[in-house]
């Protein structure tokens, strides 16, 4: 009778975590199919700002726009390969990858490109079980998921500042990418 009740229990829980873990990874899933087409736009928005224009910023006080593309990448590698995988942080004041001096747009947009790529191989193998997981925020309590979504969001914030700065320009963004 202990056996049969044993069985059952392990039963029912597998039925019961199944659409747990099915929805864990189908957000995953969906993040990267987000996170591929975010990419896509912002390389073409990068591609067809005119490289004599990367220095150009809206005040004194803001990112030009090839410090927001470089800082969509730092942030993109610090966010996944440091907040999600663990790996110990890069120090802003110290890098130099993700430092706009001395590089070209080609080497910046090519930088870029690289960081997507390392951080859509670390989310395609990142255990879903550890979506709950969570840590420290500049001092707020957030879930790996929320983690994900913050990613998001500051990509958007970012490139957005980068179409405006298009439009200061007299160019026409690319048009508008959905599902990203």
């Amino acid at each position: 009778m202990q056996k049969l009740q044993i069985a059952l229990s392990l039963t029912l829980l597998s039925l019961l975590a199944n659409p747990l873990f099915a929805q864990q990874n189908e957000f995953i899933s969906d993040y990267l199919e987000r996170l591929e087409q975010s990419r896509k736009y912002l390389l073409l928005v990068a591609e067809t700002m005119p490289e004599e224009q990367y220095s150009f910023r809206a005040t004194p006080e803001s990112l030009s726009f090839a410090e927001n593309l470089l800082h969509i990448g730092f942030a993109l590698d610090w966010h996944s390969q440091s907040l999600l995988g663990g790996r110990e942080s890069r120090d802003w004041n110290t890098d130099v990858i993700y430092k706009v001096s001395g590089k070209s747009k080609a080497e910046m947009i090519a930088i870029v490109d690289e960081t997507f790529d390392a951080a859509i191989v670390l989310i395609q193998h990142f255990d879903p079980a550890q979506l709950a997981d969570h840590l420290d925020y500049f001092g707020l309590e957030r879930s790996k998921r929320q983690i994900f979504l913050l990613l998001a969001d500051h990509i958007t914030h970012h490139r957005g500042q980068m179409l405006v700065y298009m439009r200061l320009n007299g160019l026409t963004p690319p048009r508008y990418v959905l599902f990203q």
